[in-house]
């Protein structure tokens, strides 16, 4: 039994330019407006306000946390190649977002936001303002992840946090520089509306502009806005910690926006961090972790393991034919595959050309063993 296919979704890749007019100019009196003139009617008494306490101000947690996080969210702007409408090359511009992790510049962002970038500048928020050049230690094509370096001391960074430990409801804090606003971030608040989501979402300029339609896996949906130009910012709790990776917005429905977990991020991260730009294993499949209820609904044999959502086009498994859409992986080189975390975190200790041995269950609910030669992972 195949999966209903998820909400259409609007990747978001580049800036959004939004202009305000308007429109005075200079006409003869009315008789109405002379008679207004003449006889003014009273002004109304209004209510006065509540005078505001800036030491309350200070406590609410809100402030709090965006006084901690904003300095430490930068702007990503990259300059691209794109056909030009007589045919010729021109060059593009793109505008995303992301956030220091390290006070030494290493810095988190969505993978679309930096692909096939012929520079990237890194600009911090004000007062600061600082502009850097970046250039891209590593990344992941399929999770829309890509880390950055910049060279620089003493930054400001923000900690990562513990995406397993979220509850349902949670309050979050999403920042970003949406529709490329300038006078730094843009903040926006709400609650955890749900965890381990799997939704597909379009990126039109992917894949040299051919276009791509991308699986997240076990992400985060929110109410709190997420808009073009936020695509890489983080998702943070109360504790000032990013939780999330802000990645998508619904393109048909309002208040739904999704994050990358970021526990699901930390390998990648971690990989590029300890050793740029080294080649990663690749399998080619996005996968969905099974449960009780996602095996009852579906119909599937087993209530765990990787259900196989999709298959990378031109990946290793796409090409050797050892794993098909629909098939749950329960093992991986001989180790028990419980979840979509568990494969990827085995794939991570392995090597391209490693061949690795696979069990799956098929939608037959056949076991079946096959062997794989492992690719490498796309980098941006």
């Amino acid at each position: 039994m195949r999966a209903q296919a998820p909400a259409r979704l609007l990747a978001l890749v580049a800036a959004a330019a939004v202009m305000l007019a308007a429109c005075t100019g200079a006409g003869t009196e009315t008789a109405l407006e002379s008679r207004a003139r003449e006889h003014p009617s009273p002004t109304p008494s209004l209510p006065a306000a509540n005078p505001i306490n800036p030491a309350t101000l200070g406590d609410d947690p809100i402030v709090q946390v965006v006084k901690r996080v904003a300095p430490a969210v930068v702007n990503v702007t990259s300059r691209t190649l794109t056909a030009g409408s007589l045919g010729g090359p021109q060059v593009g511009k793109g505008v995303g977002t992301g956030f220091i992790i390290r006070s030494d510049g290493i810095i988190v962002t969505n993978f679309h936001v930096v692909e096939g970038a012929l520079s990237l500048k890194v600009t911090l928020p004000p007062p600061d303002g600082r502009t850097f050049q970046g250039r891209v230690i590593g990344g992941d094509s399929d999770h829309d992840l890509a880390v950055l370096k910049i060279e620089g001391t003493g930054l400001p960074a923000v900690p990562l946090g513990d995406s397993s430990k979220l509850a349902l409801g949670e309050r979050v804090i999403a920042l970003g520089y949406a529709l490329a606003l300038p006078g730094g971030p843009t903040v926006t608040s709400g609650i955890l509306s749900a965890l381990q989501r799997t939704v597909q979402a379009q990126d039109p300029e992917a894949n040299n502009g051919q276009g791509v339609t991308r699986t997240y896996q076990d992400v985060l949906q929110t109410d709190a806005a997420i808009n073009p130009g936020n695509s890489g910012g983080p998702l943070v709790d109360l504790g000032g910690n990013v939780v999330g990776i802000n990645t998508a917005g619904s393109s048909s429905a309002e208040n739904i926006g999704f994050s990358i977990a970021i526990n699901a991020a930390k390998p990648i991260i971690r990989t590029a961090t300890e050793h740029p730009s080294a080649a990663a294993a690749y399998i080619g499949v996005s996968t969905e972790t099974v449960t009780a209820g996602l095996a009852s609904q579906l119909g599937l044999a087993v209530d765990h393991g990787a259900l196989v959502v999709a298959l990378a086009p031109g990946g290793p498994a796409a090409k050797q034919g050892a794993i098909q859409q629909g098939d749950v992986v329960v093992s991986f080189d001989g180790k028990a595959v419980n979840s979509s975390d568990d494969l990827g975190q085995l794939i991570m200790t392995k090597k391209p050309g490693d061949t690795v041995s696979l069990v799956v269950v098929d939608p037959n609910g056949k076991r079946v063993t096959a062997t794989l030669t492992l690719g490498t992972r796309p980098s941006p």
